[in-house]
Formats: structure tokens, sequence, C-alpha cells
């Protein structure tokens, strides 16, 4: 697979992971900052490094299974999915458009909220 047709796949990758939302926040996993890798093995095979909100996650099972579930039916891929915990999610990894939705969505910036809550410790 040519450096184009990786890019293209990394595209189609991303946009199924753009479906799959945290239930308790409503922004999907990718712009949420969850996916901390993605490794394309071939065009049927990824890796993918993902983490959750919390270690205490009640999702902890769904949203990779999720992952898998969608990166197969819709594109016929199978995903391995690595859970990471270190370094741990903060709003900071949130994309911009992860930013963007959450703003709309909830009347605040996380990340500026994020930031002055704990730039003062």
């Amino acid at each position: 697979m040519g450096e184009a047709g990786r890019e293209e796949l990394m595209k189609k990758i991303i946009s199924v992971l753009e479906t799959i939302a945290d239930p308790e926040i409503g922004i999907d996993v990718y712009n949420l900052g969850m996916i901390y890798g993605i490794d394309i093995i071939d065009d049927k095979h990824v890796k993918i490094k993902m983490t959750l909100t919390t270690p205490f996650c009640p999702l902890a099972n769904i949203l990779p299974m999720m992952v898998v579930e969608e990166l197969k039916r819709k594109l016929g891929i199978e995903a391995e999915i690595e859970i990471v915990l270190e370094p741990p999610w903060t709003p900071e990894m949130m994309t911009e458009k992860g930013r963007r939705i959450f703003k709309e969505r909830f009347g605040y910036d996380i990340v500026e909220e994020y930031k002055k809550a704990y730039s003062q410790q």
C-alpha cells in the first residue's frame, strides 16, 4: 500500500471513529482525544491505541468493542484495540473540532476551564 493509499485509509478510519460517540459526553472518540494512535498494518488490519476518559469508565468494554465492530462493518477492517491509561486523558487531548462541539453543546470551553482549574495547583 502506497503513501496515498495509507492517507486515504487513515481518513476513512477517522471518519468511522467520528461516528462513535461517548454516550456520557456525546462527542465522538476521535475528537474527544481518546485515540492515542492508529497503526495501519495493511488495508485490512489496524492497531489502535485508545484511552478512556477515566479508568473507571462504565463503558470501558463497550467503546472499544464499538470501534472494532464499526471498522469491520463499514470498512471491512479488523481492528486490534490496546487500552492505554498513560498518559491519563484530560480535556487538553481533544481536537479543535471536539472543543468546538463541546462549547456549542455545553456553553463553555472545557480546555480553558481545565487549564484555569489546574494551573493554580
